[in-house]
């Protein structure tokens, strides 16, 4: 059966699929896994940059650029054959990090280093960071360009009608008469308030192995300085 309004399972996919257009590529699952691609290109890059780990030495620019452009490139076609290789590997992170092993495997700086792709990390420390800068891009390309255009024109509605009285009442009855624009400013400064406050909630992560004690990489790796700061800077 074809996706149309009628059969989507919820209206947001349905009769409202108009009006979250473009949470679309954000929330999906191409979103979910352009997110997971990132998170593991960012670990390996930071486990390069880390001189306690000799395995991964710094990688060149142009190693640095390819990675880059595995992430900026990252389109449906590369999620469909994540979900492809997904349906060998029956595990959706794990899919990811095949995936990129065929991405950088013709350059041998990067596929000298392929197998510590995801090294010492559980697929919740994908995940979770993951649905975290899901949440941030929502928030910074959707949520807040919408917020700050409310603002402005109920700002503006405010200083438009600045000298418009408005009937009021108290307890039923008429009641000394208030501004309309001053009303206006009220709901202006609400929202401006719900907006500062929207932005001030915490995104938080961890990146910091299956039990949280960091045993994958302090094991294999006792020399490494710093595994806390590694896992959360």
């Amino acid at each position: 059966m074809d996706l149309t309004p009628l059969t989507a399972v919820s209206p947001i996919d349905g009769r409202y699929a108009d009006k979250t257009a473009d949470l679309r590529p954000i929330f999906s699952e191409y979103g979910l896994i352009r997110h997971r691609v990132l998170v593991e290109i960012r670990w390996l890059e930071r486990l390069a940059g880390e001189p306690g780990i000799p395995e991964v030495p710094p990688f060149s620019e142009h190693a640095r650029h390819l990675l880059a452009s595995i992430v900026e490139a990252f389109g449906v076609e590369d999620a469909q054959r994540v979900k492809n290789i997904e349906r060998t590997t029956n595990h959706d992170v794990k899919a990811i990090e095949y995936f990129l092993k065929e991405k950088i495997a013709g350059n041998a700086e990067l596929a000298a280093v392929s197998e510590l792709i995801h090294f010492g990390c559980t697929s919740e420390d994908v995940n979770n960071l993951a649905y975290a800068l899901m949440l941030k891009e929502a928030r910074t390309q959707a949520l807040l360009p919408l917020m700050d255009e409310l603002i402005e024109r109920v700002a503006a509605l405010a200083r438009a009608h600045a000298g418009q009285p408005m009937l009021s009442r108290t307890h039923g009855q008429p009641a000394s008469r208030p501004r309309f624009g001053k009303e206006l400013a009220n709901f202006a400064h609400r929202l401006r308030r719900q907006r500062e406050q929207a932005v001030a909630v915490p995104l938080l992560g961890k990146m910091n192995g299956a039990v949280g004690n960091y045993n994958a990489t302090s094991s294999p790796i006792p020399s490494s300085t710093g595994w806390r700061s590694l896992g959360t800077s």
